[in-house]
């Protein structure tokens, strides 16, 4: 389904997949990666001047721009291939900086208002407000989401490391039950490498069938698994990380078919660069008669990632987003690790990312002779 290099490259000109081959085969070279995560800490601690180089190797590849207004090329190169756009402001790790992380992230919403391309938006509760303390500051996410609210946009709350995860849980919960009354307004995400992610999903769909409102879920299969073993071992309990692969795939596949089959009380987000995981979920949608463009189902992909899933699926008349992440380059800096280390960490993303590259390199190659 998704071997087609001709659709799935079909916005990237021979040069950009160069540029993307290249990078690419940066990235898979581990130790390359961890050199570059130090050096690039230290050079941002001691100011040096970085932001060209940063620019030309990894942020353009990955982000939209610095600001909203440079991510309109990214955005409307989308649009002429039916993929929406959700704008996430990705600038990470900075607390004192809150109240213009809630701009920002208000920003995006009244964009969302006037451009029906940019489908969701997006935050993340730790840019706002400081966990495992007593001054947990709830007032910068209610405004967001009454903003979210007032406009009909979707906004995406994602999931974060597990041991402040039950606090954003409580507060997601909270929220979905203020917001969801009639529409869809506020949607959770469930990080189903952890082992007790899907009895927690059946949970929250009972509680809110209890209380009469509707619920969103953004299925991924997370984000912070070294982080999480590591913390596991170094305070000796035992970590919430599935120990298998295996084990994280099933209870994905399980959560996406519960979904499904009661679609009619939760909307489905689905974040993933698993080429399976897409495919079931457009085999469960045929299965139960779902349209492909059903408003209830959305499938999303990381810019710069994945490329091939996401135009394929377009092109066959499904709701595709891309994630757009925005903001200064030095403060993106955080995101960009984590951008590396992802893809020079998961076995085969890399390497099938250049594989396919390669493909389609050579299939320009013999059309032109």
């Amino acid at each position: 389904m998704f071997d087609n290099t001709e659709i799935g490259f079909k916005s990237k000109s021979n040069k950009s997949l160069k540029k993307s081959k290249n990078l690419f085969k940066l990235l898979s070279l581990s130790f390359l990666v961890k050199v570059g995560k130090f050096l690039l800490i230290i050079s941002n601690k001691l100011k040096i001047p970085t932001n060209k180089i940063i620019k030309n190797l990894f942020f353009d590849q990955f982000c939209g721009g610095e600001t909203i207004e440079e991510c309109k090329d990214c955005i409307n190169q989308l649009k002429k291939f039916n993929i929406g756009s959700i704008l996430d402001y990705s600038v990470e790790g900075n607390i004192n900086n809150a109240k213009n992380t809630k701009k920002e992230i208000i920003n995006t919403i009244n964009a969302a208002k006037k451009d029906n391309n940019l489908t969701f938006c997006v935050f993340k509760m730790s840019a706002l407000t400081k966990f495992n303390s007593d001054k947990i500051n709830l007032d910068l996410i209610n405004d967001i989401c009454q903003v979210a609210k007032d406009n009909l946009v979707p906004i995406l709350i994602d999931a974060e490391e597990s041991w402040i995860q039950d606090e954003i849980d409580i507060i997601t919960e909270n929220l979905m039950a203020k917001f969801n009354k009639e529409t869809t307004i506020v949607f959770h995400t469930i990080q189903l490498y952890r082992k007790d992610r899907l009895d927690y999903l059946k949970k929250i769909h009972k509680i809110a069938k209890a209380k009469n409102y509707k619920i969103g879920l953004k299925l991924v299969r997370g984000a912070y698994m070294e982080k999480e073993r590591n913390r596991a071992i170094k305070y000796g309990y035992e970590s919430p990380i599935h120990n298998t692969k295996k084990d994280s795939d099933k209870d994905f596949n399980l959560a996406l078919e519960y979904c499904i089959n009661n679609i009619n009380e939760i909307e489905i987000f689905l974040g993933t660069h698993n080429e399976n995981s897409c495919i079931l979920l457009t085999e469960l949608m045929i299965k139960n008669n779902l349209k492909k463009n059903d408003s209830r189902i959305h499938f999303s992909q990381l810019l710069g990632m994945s490329d091939h899933i996401s135009f394929n699926l377009s092109e066959k008349g499904y709701n595709v987003s891309k994630y757009v992440p925005f903001g200064p380059i030095k403060e993106m800096i955080p995101y960009l690790i984590r951008r590396a280390e992802e893809n020079s960490s998961v076995k085969g993303q890399t390497t099938r990312e250049l594989s396919l590259l390669n493909k389609e390199l050579e299939r320009r190659k013999r059309q032109s002779i």
